[in-house]
């Protein structure tokens, strides 16, 4: 008796699971290609934010949880956002992202995308960092709904103040911003305008057959290569002059193993012309990324 009644519990159970454990792989789908872009290089920032706040070891955890919970969730909108807008593009591009092998539909995307954003603001609201998540919303309907991604300016213009928003935001999860803050912020974000087209050399395709002008495509794939070249080359030269000249020894290391990544980058972009070459080395310009805001928590540590 006691087994028949309880049946219709465990079968609801079981789907609740079922579902969630959907939820949590189709999110997977959409977002793990980016996390070195974002979850891991924020919740590091925010390590540096923590390491100059004096706030006692024991309350690390939480605040890597919640970093790792908000920045989640900051990748998540903008993927459904921008893949829901580009599923002719990816079938060229990219043919193993959800929407394009049926895991989802343009539909479901659309009510995850809603639902997916009010709990983004919601938790920016309650963390404190309401702004942040307003400003990244805003970037992302200008780059994925408005046209900004068919222009090269939109594009990167969208990308520079998504880091302002990323960067801000985990650094004000922890404490409030400082002037030594916004210098790393500025020093990262702003000339990010330039060499975030480099994720460009690998879609030409894709953005030839859909009418997207980014910085490539307008200026010529010679011409690109031998800016962003040369431009790995002298951006490790003005981050030492900005960030590192007076910084701990620490600092200097990982500064400099930065630069050490951000000559290989050099290389590989004048050497290796070929689609997949060109992924591996936006991978390490997603390393350098990471490692310069690693380099942080000794430079700002009190």
């Amino acid at each position: 008796m006691t087994t028949t009644s309880a049946a219709p519990l465990h079968r609801a159970v079981g789907r609740g699971a079922f579902a969630a454990w959907r939820e949590l792989v189709l999110c997977w789908s959409f977002t793990w290609g980016d996390l070195t872009a974002t979850v891991v290089p924020a919740t590091t920032f925010a390590g540096a934010a923590w390491a100059t706040s004096g706030r006692p070891l024991a309350e690390l955890p939480e605040e890597a949880l919640l970093c790792v919970a908000y920045f989640w969730l900051y990748i998540y909108t903008f993927n459904l956002s921008n893949q829901l807008t580009g599923i002719e593009e990816d079938r060229l591009n990219k043919p193993h992202r959800p929407l394009v092998v049926g895991a989802v539909t343009p539909r479901g995307a659309w009510w995850r995308l809603l639902v997916v954003s009010g709990a983004f603001l919601g938790m920016g609201a309650a963390l404190g960092v309401i702004e942040w998540g307003m400003l990244w919303v805003a970037a992302w309907l200008w780059h994925n709904h408005f046209g900004g991604a068919r222009v090269w300016w939109g594009k990167n213009a969208a990308m520079v103040a998504g880091t302002v928003a990323q960067l801000a935001a985990a650094w004000q999860l922890v404490t409030p911003l400082t002037s030594a803050a916004w210098s790393w912020i500025l020093a990262i974000a702003v000339p990010l305008g330039l060499l975030v087209s480099l994720q460009d050399l690998r879609d030409v395709a894709g953005d030839l057959a859909i009418g997207r002008r980014t910085a490539v495509v307008v200026f010529g794939e010679r011409a690109a290569r031998t800016v962003f070249g040369t431009a790995f080359v002298v951006y490790p030269v003005l981050l030492y002059l900005l960030l590192y000249r007076h910084a701990p020894v620490a600092a200097v290391v990982l500064g400099g193993v930065g630069a050490v990544v951000c000559l290989i980058i050099s290389y590989r972009v004048i050497r290796l012309r070929n689609s997949r070459s060109d992924n591996t080395t936006y991978v390490l310009y997603t390393l350098w990324y990471c490692v310069t805001l690693a380099s942080g928590i000794p430079a700002l540590a009190h």
